[in-house]
């Protein structure tokens, strides 16, 4: 006897010979209670406000394509996928029968290969933010909670990962947590490189974690401690301020920068005490001082030459 149709029978196929049975809620139905370790996986839009109700649904469909693209040729079966719509992403809980290395190997290169195809000629192209962890995962009629989802959600929703992706003009970051960098990532393997991950702090609701970031086809991004500033515009700041105190610091100290070594002046003002000056040419101080005609302070330069006449008048 034929069994019964459920939801998600007849959806689509990844082309794997695998059908999609599952795809949504009720081939989940059966662990609801109990936690089962996956690999979470959260997918949010880069500046999802700024698309209109009319390019909003294109914008949702190119997110579909990507993934489920990424996860067919990852040979990735629907089975094996748990996945939420989330408006301006999607959540995922892969079974742990998937090894994490073919999520952060091959699957991620297909996601931004097929990413890139989508975004040629694109006006506004589409950048995705990808958060992942590993741990347990609940399961109820509604969908899946436990603490390796908020994290997985939290590490894509990071300031760090926003503004890392708009500096770097990148299509696509991927933020996973510190103990999957350490259990999996340092590794290395088949596409996973580690030395192109690059660590930063964050503040979560749930208190400080370090996370790891990395631009697939690009360097390790270079995150500034102490900021959430990211990439090159960061570095060009940075360097332009170590340019700026080199050449402070190799500049002569005069007097006035030294305060211990020079005598106060007679009719020294205490306001200003713990002043200085570093000057490039000729420099005097006037205070309190009455003029009873014009006067000119400064050196006297012959117009055409701009060379120095004589003295101060």
């Amino acid at each position: 006897m034929p069994r019964a149709l459920r939801l998600g029978d007849t959806d689509h196929l990844f082309g794997n010979g695998q059908d999609n049975r599952g795809a949504g809620v009720n081939h989940d139905a059966a662990e609801s209670g109990e936690a089962h370790y996956k690999s979470v996986i959260s997918v949010d839009a880069r500046r999802s406000g700024q698309y209109d109700d009319i390019d909003r649904p294109r914008m949702r469909a190119q997110i579909y394509r990507v993934l489920e693209t990424a996860f067919a040729h990852a040979r990735v079966g629907r089975d094996a996928l748990h996945m939420e719509d989330r408006g301006d992403g999607v959540l995922l809980a892969v079974a742990s029968r998937i090894a994490v290395t073919r999520l952060l190997g091959l699957w991620l290169v297909e996601v931004h290969e097929k990413l890139r195809a989508e975004n040629r000629g694109l006006r506004v192209p589409l950048g995705l933010r990808i958060g992942m962890h590993v741990g347990p995962v609940r399961h109820d009629e509604r969908g899946i909670s436990g603490r390796a989802v908020d994290l997985a959600c939290r590490l894509a929703d990071s300031s760090v990962a926003r503004e890392l992706l708009d500096a770097e003009g990148a299509d696509l970051v991927m933020v996973t947590s510190q103990s999957l960098y350490e259990e999996v990532v340092s590794g290395g393997g088949k596409f996973i490189e580690p030395a192109r991950y690059s660590s930063a702090r964050l503040e979560l609701k749930e208190g400080e974690v370090t996370a790891w970031f990395h631009l697939p086809g690009r360097p390790a991004p270079d995150i500034h401690a102490g900021s959430t500033a990211a990439g090159p515009f960061a570095a060009a700041l940075a360097e332009a301020a170590q340019t700026a105190a080199d050449f402070a610091a190799a500049m002569p100290r005069s007097t006035a920068e030294s305060p211990s070594e020079a005598a106060p002046a007679p009719g020294h003002r205490s306001d200003q005490e713990g002043t200085h000056y570093t000057v490039h040419g000729d420099m005097s101080q006037h205070h309190d001082n009455v003029y009873q005609q014009s006067v000119h302070i400064g050196r006297t330069t012959d117009r055409d030459t701009g060379r120095p006449k004589g003295g101060t008048t």
